[in-house]
């Protein structure tokens, strides 16, 4: 936050001086800015007869104004001169409600047809130079620069049958803490502007003034629904912004947080909880030890309106220090695969079992600690002799070893518990009854409770909350940025806030969606084009749409393509990779459906591109795996060698997908739904095929390696079979090669691919 614009906030009233609760006196002033905020917002509705159901767009306008009106406050400037430094451009202001014709695309018009559609005026685009204007043909809102507008003449007032219509509409505001736009300077109202009929509100943005979400032109935006109770909205979403900016600034240092009362009663209860946890030992430190300094790092806790809930802070140890052999070893800890989490829901969907979420409360300072390790007093702490340092019995943040000491800690109370630990995912647990079984899933201190016994996973979380401080979330919703819905038609899993930030992360809120993520018939190779300057941006954003391919896999192939440049990225790398996101943009709530009364029988598909890299010639192989209708499993890899025949790409493929089928089968036996019959993996080369299948020896195999031949052994021991499939609905065809947008989507129904329904 800058010092101007805190100066600014602190001045009227919106924020303490030291970002913490307000004293009524200040309350009294934030409440007077509000209804002064309300009365012009009134005003803009009244005198331009706009239905109240537009009043967003008026809020955004009326904000808009005054961030340009001179205030006495700050020596008569606006706040954006103050905050940028320049006046803002008056040119092209408009009255807001009027008459405007917007231009048509060359898409929505014909030669004969009308080259534009009468609108209404209704402010400007917070993320781009252009007119936010309601057309009411379509029932949305368009947003367009070439405009015309008839500022004398108001579009409702002359247009009586619009003003009770339904209207389409886009959320513009957003007041969660997780949007990045959250984070940027909002500027609130400081004085009553003289809003009248003939006074024009603003144009187009040249700062933010509020936070607010993309407006989309394609796909036509969903409704935003209110609820018929929420009678005062605007009110509402006045108070939760104004109290939601008192997070915009934390404490930076110790020193700085002991200024404030609501920082000291957090650092109290911090230390409190430590030493009821007995969390270390008061000792004299040894001669031949150096201790690990340690350091406050605090937060603020938002409830789900934006409202504060409670001021945090924590205490990390600096583990930089840390040395290897000496006050730590080991430090891997194991985390739930990916595929596992599918493959529970895929049979929670299948078998109606119930999905219950909880959280275990500062995990790591559950942990044993088998080394010594010794830290500094933590400030606030009162120091008996200089020489006093703190010998850890358990673990804290900031330790190299914490994730692992924590999750034996778990590991053992849950054996205890009489779990039985997976031998095909180590964050898998498992316990049969007389009635069922309980499955328990842990991804570091987020667990997942499900199975068919409901009497023991209620007696299995009252142990928990016995052993450990937990926090029940009821049924899982949200779960590592990965969204769970529940429909009638099954269980849908998405990343739509993901996908939201990272739109946003890469700068493309105002982009055209594309119909596929890559461009047909296109080779990237390692040199074409020049080098990025930064290397930065490109490696973030790829990493990201690595993320997003957990619940998109129909992404999976551009995301591996664009992976093999992170080493020296290039423009034209680059193009591609923001093509990948440009689709994801369209397709924002599509996901993956695991659908109910799925049959629980494993089946798999695999495929090859024989020499698709162009720089190397190596061949790229991938499978996918369904249980029943749901897909579970995907993977699309360049493989290591350079295969001399199609037919040795499409075997190794095949091999592949083998040893990824050993494993569901495993998995799928220890969660009580072992696989009687062989697997069908199918595959569209039938050479391939006849050579896994016949056990003579063959010359123009001999080259191809060992470990490929394993495919033999599972033919004979009836693990798998091998059906052949048609080229034209190979599913695993969309993991190795940029297919046309009629294959794509054809392809992505039989991934079972969909968007979330409009109803959750």
């Amino acid at each position: 936050m800058s010092h101007l614009f805190q100066e600014y906030l602190q001045s009227n009233g919106i924020i303490s001086q030291r970002s913490c609760p307000s004293t009524p006196q200040q309350n009294g002033v934030a409440e007077r800015k509000n209804r002064h905020l309300l009365d012009v917002v009134r005003t803009l509705l009244l005198e331009s007869h706009v239905p109240s159901r537009f009043w967003c767009e008026a809020l955004s306008t009326a904000v808009h104004l005054i961030n340009r009106l001179p205030s006495p406050s700050i020596g008569n400037e606006s706040p954006f001169i103050r905050l940028y430094g320049h006046p803002p451009n008056y040119s092209t202001l408009r009255i807001f409600g009027c008459v405007c014709y917007v231009h048509l695309t060359p898409q929505e018009r014909t030669k004969l047809s009308a080259q534009s559609v009468e609108c209404a005026f209704l402010g400007y685009s917070p993320h781009q130079k252009g007119f936010l204007c309601y057309d009411p043909n379509l029932g949305r809102i368009r947003v367009s620069r070439n405009v015309i507008f008839l500022e004398n003449i108001y579009f409702f007032a002359s247009h009586h049958d619009f003003v009770s219509s339904p209207v389409s509409v886009l959320p513009l505001f957003s007041n969660s803490p997780s949007d990045p736009q959250s984070s940027k300077p909002l500027l609130t109202y400081k004085r009553r502007s003289t809003a009248t009929q003939n006074q024009p509100t603003v144009g187009p943005p040249q700062d933010n003034s509020l936070a607010a979400g993309p407006v989309e032109e394609e796909p036509e935006p969903a409704p935003l629904r209110r609820s018929s109770h929420d009678k005062k909205p605007l009110e509402r979403y006045i108070t939760c912004m104004t109290s939601s900016l008192s997070s915009v600034s934390l404490p930076s240092s110790y020193k700085q947080a002991m200024e404030n009362d609501c920082w000291q009663k957090a650092i109290e209860t911090e230390l409190l909880a430590l030493e009821e946890n007995q969390t270390w030992d008061i000792v004299s430190c040894p001669s031949s030890v150096k201790p690990l300094g340690s350091k406050f790092v605090f937060s603020i806790k938002l409830r789900s309106d934006g409202s504060i809930d409670r001021y945090k802070a924590r205490l990390v140890v600096l583990g930089n220090k840390q040395e290897y052999g000496l006050d730590y070893d080991e430090t891997f800890a194991p985390v739930a695969k990916m595929t596992t989490i599918r493959n529970i829901l895929a049979i929670v969907a299948s078998q109606a079992w119930p999905l219950h979420q909880m959280d275990v409360k500062n995990s790591f300072l559950h942990g044993d600690l088998k080394e010594e390790v010794y830290i500094k007093l933590p400030n606030g702490m009162p120091t008996p002799s200089p020489n006093t340092v703190c010998k850890l019995n358990r673990s804290l943040y900031g330790l190299k070893q914490a994730s692992r000491v924590w999750s034996e800690k778990f590991r053992s109370t849950l054996l205890g518990f009489e779990f039985n630990q997976s031998q095909y995912d180590p964050s898998l647990f498992l316990q049969r009854t007389p009635k069922g079984i309980v499955v328990l899933l842990v991804y570091v201190d987020d667990i997942v409770v499900t199975g068919s016994d409901q009497d023991a996973i209620s007696r299995i979380k009252h142990l928990l909350h016995s052993t450990f401080k937990m926090k029940e979330l009821g049924h899982l919703t949200y779960f590592l940025g990965l969204e769970v819905h529940y429909h009638h038609e099954g269980v849908f899993l998405t990343q739509q806030k993901y996908i939201q930030d990272l739109v946003q992360l890469a700068g493309l809120t105002n982009a055209t969606p594309v119909d596929t993520p890559m461009e047909v018939n296109v080779k990237y190779r390692r040199d074409e084009g020049d080098l990025l300057d930064d290397p930065t941006q490109y490696r973030k954003l790829v990493g990201s749409l690595i993320y997003v391919t957990i619940t998109r896999p129909d992404i999976s192939f551009a995301v591996h393509t664009v992976s093999r440049f992170m080493q020296a990225p290039r423009h034209f790398h680059l193009s591609a990779v923001q093509r990948i996101i440009k689709y994801l943009f369209g397709t924002p709530r599509r996901g993956l459906l695991f659908p109910v009364d799925s049959s629980i029988k494993l089946q798999a598909y695999s495929d090859a591109d024989w020499a698709g890299c162009p720089d190397t010639r190596k061949s790229t192989i991938s499978w996918c795996m369904f249980l029943g209708n749901a897909p579970i499993s995907w993977k699309c890899k360049k493989q290591d060698s350079v295969s001399k025949s199609s037919t040795e790409a499409e075997y190794c493929a095949m091999s592949a997908a083998c040893s990824e089928i050993i494993w569901l089968r495993g998995l799928l036996a220890e969660l009580g739904f072992s696989q009687q019959q062989p697997t069908p993996l199918h595959a569209d080369n039938t050479r391939a095929i006849q050579i896994a299948t016949n056990p003579v020896y063959h010359e123009r195999t001999k080259h191809i390696e060992v470990d490929c031949h394993s495919i033999q052994e599972a033919c004979d021991r009836r693990v798998i079979n091998l059906p052949h499939v048609s080229t034209s609905v190979q599913i695993a065809d969309i993991f190795t090669k940029t297919l046309t947008r009629q294959r794509h989507n054809f392809l992505l129904g039989k991934l079972m691919i969909v968007d979330l329904p409009v109803s959750i």
